[in-house]
């Protein structure tokens, strides 16, 4: 009898985590904020509930601005944010998130994976105490709304513009004002007129934050970020103090999701922006040849001198980047860009 008692002794539990995220949106924003829900319930997932985790959006623990300082110094320990916004922290850190006329969301994995991007990427984010992971992207942005139209680069000069990372360094070189700062913050502006346009993401974010009710010109394509990646970063030592299967969970949660936040991006921005148009009368807008030409030459100039900055591993990210772009692009005009070209022809398909 005594035996049986030993036998229906319970096992040892194992130890549980709970761990805080901070982010850089809105609870429950369309797009990065769902996303980041998204992330934080698969880690829990993943781990058997050995590793949970709570998200704290914008504001409620940190600012969204500051979440990169809050898991560096361990006042968290994951964030889910975008790479554009850390330039002050390194310049070469905007290259892992987007760039001007650089990777599409495939490619940009593509490049992480297969061309060496992460170690730099983990490298780079190893001075701050880092561990960082692509988890998702919004896919092509647009160039944004505008409260009047632009037919030309002159009327670019002067323009109270709002955006980020690389491509505010390329905007900056045309003239414009270029300003950082929210998407609820952008919504006044623009509506103050303390902003003349400004972008954020695409149409499916755009909706919800209402920029269609104060810039009627919605421009594409946005050149300034052919994508856009989001980014979890994990505390380095919260992370490798983790037993490796959960260092596993958490990995795999953040590659697990890339290419469904990608996915739901494209087939939410495509029906968001038919109902601006038709029952909004939002106007849709492309750039002139000759103000994507001019972004073009601004941002060929941003590169080459980010790439002689004087920092050794930021000339190694752009190399790295650079030719990962250029063997791609090659490729891709056989591609992707041949079957686009050939859905586009005038014939009739499927009734």
């Amino acid at each position: 009898m005594t035996g049986v008692a030993g036998l229906a002794a319970p096992a040892i539990a194992q130890e549980r985590r709970r761990w805080k995220m901070v982010t850089a949106w809105p609870k429950n924003l369309p797009g990065p904020g769902v996303a980041a829900q998204m992330l934080a319930d698969r880690i829990t997932a993943l781990s058997g509930g050995r590793l949970e985790v709570e998200l704290y959006a914008a504001g409620e623990l940190v600012p969204g601005n500051g979440v990169f300082d809050a898991v560096s110094e361990g006042t968290a320990e994951l964030y889910h944010a975008v790479p554009a916004y850390w330039g002050s922290k390194s310049r070469g850190i905007l290259l892992f998130g987007s760039q001007p006329f650089g990777l599409r969301a495939d490619e940009q994995l593509g490049w992480l994976i297969h061309g060496g991007g992460q170690e730099l990427y983990d490298e780079m984010y190893a001075r701050f105490g880092l561990k960082p992971f692509l988890c998702g992207n919004s896919g092509p942005q647009w160039q944004g709304w505008f409260r009047k139209e632009i037919s030309s680069v002159d009327d670019l000069k002067g323009l109270r513009f709002r955006t980020t990372g690389l491509a505010s360094e390329m905007c900056s070189r045309l003239g414009m004002a270029v300003q950082a700062m929210g998407g609820g913050d952008m919504f006044q502006a623009l509506q103050s007129g303390a902003l003349d346009a400004g972008e954020f993401i695409g149409p499916w974010t755009d909706s919800a934050l209402g920029f269609y009710q104060v810039a009627p010109f919605y421009y594409w394509p946005g050149v300034g970020e052919p994508s856009s990646a989001e980014e979890c970063a994990v505390n380095l030592s919260a992370y490798e103090a983790l037993p490796d299967d959960l260092k596993q969970a958490v990995a795999y949660a953040c590659q697990s999701l890339y290419n469904p936040v990608w996915t739901e991006y494209s087939t939410k921005h495509a029906q968001a922006l038919k109902q601006l148009v038709e029952e909004h009368g939002v106007q849709v807008r492309q750039l002139p040849e000759e103000v994507m030409v001019a972004m073009g030459n601004a941002a060929g100039e941003v590169i080459a001198e980010l790439r002689d900055d004087g920092d050794e591993l930021v000339r190694r990210i752009v190399d790295s980047f650079l030719a990962y772009r250029a063997s791609i692009a090659e490729y891709m005009v056989y591609a992707d860009n041949g079957q686009m070209n050939a859905r586009a022809l005038d014939y009739s398909y499927g009734g």
